[in-house]
């Protein structure tokens, strides 16, 4: 029988952000796969944090992220060539890993939880990496939608997204030198491109770890303070061993 993969949403880190819809899915899985990333621990502690207050009796089972490697990921301004098969062949062991953890632990079925940052459907490879996984054992996704990081931002700066009329733009910091820069919401971008791309007097609105305890936001012309966010991104990805930022930047 086939299992359920149910794909839940979780917000971009404060557990006030899931939804009524995502704590039924918690509650309906069998077990909760965790893809576990020994460098960044808190991440699998706020995930268990929200399993512990909204589904105590679910069962989370932590999965070894397969390491990834990462020497084209800098620099590069198009996500193919040596970037893509590193993705590529990433997700294929994820893939494996996950396969054989659901086939342990979940019956046939049953229903498999996996828990994502934000939205599934922005900028996450969990759905491909399912995807991969229905080729080895039979698996439907259900997808439970989330506050992505963008909306958390957008809240954080009590800002609008778009001004009236324009359109919006995500983009990655790979593809950033290709953007207009009326409205564009910036994502993954380790080197801080906006440095290299905008004017000085382009407004930035950038957060970090969003809906934590640990938030950090900074907003004002790139000029004034885009050392500043490159800085203090450095400093606080060394003090906490990973980070996960956004930012929007508006031309004037």
């Amino acid at each position: 029988m086939t299992r359920t993969a149910l794909v839940i949403g979780i917000g971009a880190g404060d557990p006030g952000h899931v939804t009524v819809g995502a704590i039924d899915a918690m509650r309906e899985a069998d077990a909760i796969f965790v893809l576990d990333k020994a460098a960044a621990g808190t991440l699998t502690g706020i995930r268990q944090e929200i399993v512990d207050r909204y589904a105590p009796r679910a069962r989370v089972v932590l999965v070894p992220d397969p390491p990834r490697d990462r020497s084209a990921e800098h620099g590069a301004s198009r996500p193919d060539g040596a970037y893509a098969t590193n993705v590529s062949a990433w997700h294929d062991a994820r893939a494996a890993a996950l396969a054989e953890a659901i086939t342990e632990h979940v019956p046939e079925g049953g229903a498999a939880g996996f828990l994502v940052w934000g939205d599934p459907s922005l900028y996450d490879s969990t759905l491909r990496v399912l995807e991969r996984v229905s080729a080895v054992i039979p698996l439907a996704p259900r997808v439970i939608p989330g506050i992505t990081s963008v909306q958390a931002l957008t809240a954080a700066h009590a800002i609008l997204l778009n001004r009236v009329g324009e359109p919006i733009h995500i983009t990655t910091g790979r593809r950033l030198h290709e953007d207009d820069g009326r409205n564009t919401v910036v994502m993954l971008d380790a080197d801080c491109t906006f440095r290299e791309t905008a004017e000085p007097d382009d407004h930035i609105y950038w957060g970090a770890y969003l809906g934590t305890p640990d938030e950090i936001l900074i907003d004002g012309p790139v000029g004034e303070v885009g050392e500043s966010i490159a800085r203090t991104r450095a400093e606080a990805r060394e003090r906490h061993g990973w980070i996960m930022d956004v930012y929007l930047l508006r031309r004037p």
